[in-house]
């Protein structure tokens, strides 16, 4: 469906270490070359679309540097073009045009109240409050389903087209974002989001979940059918969001520290791997390469702008995640 497919009161940009300041501003680059005037984040890897994700990105981006304006304006825009479904989530794509445009990815709209709760807890920019809750019912009420395996526990489903029964559930192992489960939970009262955060600490501890897409069956976990097995695009992710969620010690981080390190080129770094842990694609782009360093608990290469939207923003995710999750 998608493209490949302790609490803080956070400084200001300007306030930030000498570390932590992206090399040349890569913000106001990252900004120049991303985000339009109206607020929009622009996938320029994925024909210049825009989706929950990105928006999600910008808002997270633009509240951890300190940056009000684009916050204002990315929300801004996410409100008038993504928030057009009745349940409080977002469409996951733009331009909106048809049913296949209006389906749901879970990611683009945790990340998104997460950053609504950083703005209004830490930064003190408006009280989002009753939106961010109303995403968090909606995210309870339509993403989060029993385990097959053990149906006490849920599961966070990244789609409400897809699979997800007593039998089979699948899942997008990059959606967890435990950090913002646990915030968002302790902010809202939303015990769900707890057990999901927890359950989701330990879906991650299986080698086999770590693939960027899997189904989830009374059996077991099993690759998901019609979709990557690979260690991959998505599940890259899996160290980040660890890593910034104060989890440097888990186990999938040696896992994908394994993975990146597959890569046979200098100063490259594995992005695709297959289940067998052989190398399909390799780069050399400093935020994949900013990755791999918070999988191996060193600080990450500093950003270079112009390698591309995600390259460019996992690049200051995890400038903002070694700040935050070390």
């Amino acid at each position: 469906m998608k493209r490949r497919n302790v609490i803080l009161a956070l400084p200001s940009f300007a306030a930030l270490p000498s570390w932590a300041q992206p090399q040349g501003d890569a913000w106001s680059q990252w900004k120049a070359a991303y985000l339009a005037d109206d607020g929009r984040v622009v996938d320029n890897g994925n024909r210049g679309i825009s989706h929950s994700e990105g928006q999600a990105y910008g808002l997270v981006l633009a509240q951890a540097l300190g940056d009000r304006a684009a916050f204002d304006r990315i929300e801004r825009w996410t409100r008038a073009n993504l928030a057009v479904r009745s349940d409080g989530l977002l469409a996951w794509r733009w331009p909106v045009r048809g049913p296949d445009d209006l389906r749901v990815a879970s990611d683009g709209d945790l990340l998104r109240a997460w950053a609504l709760l950083r703005a209004t807890r830490d930064s003190g920019w408006r009280d989002h409050a009753e939106k961010l809750a109303q995403i968090c019912r909606a995210l309870v009420a339509e993403c989060l389903v029993p385990d097959p395996r053990a149906p006490d526990e849920l599961l966070l489903r990244p789609a409400l087209h897809m699979t997800a029964t007593r039998d089979s559930v699948i899942v997008n192992p990059s959606y967890y974002m435990i950090r913002a489960l646990i915030e968002l939970g302790e902010a809202t009262g939303a015990d769900e989001l707890l057990r999901t955060a927890a359950h989701g600490e330990r879906l991650l501890q299986d080698p086999d979940a770590l693939r960027d897409w899997i189904n989830v069956t009374p059996q077991g976990i099993e690759p998901a059918p019609d979709l990557s097995t690979a260690f991959g695009w998505d599940a890259l992710r899996i160290p980040l969001y660890l890593f910034w969620s104060g989890r440097a010690d888990h186990a999938a981080l040696e896992f994908a520290g394994t993975r990146f390190a597959a890569a046979t080129l200098d100063r490259h770094v594995a992005t695709v791997t297959d289940p067998s842990g052989r190398m399909l694609e390799q780069s050399d782009a400093a935020g994949f390469r900013a990755v791999a360093d918070l999988a191996a608990g060193r600080p990450p290469t500093a950003p270079r702008p112009g390698q591309g939207y995600y390259a460019d923003t996992l690049a200051l995710l995890a400038q903002v995640a070694w700040r935050e999750g070390g």
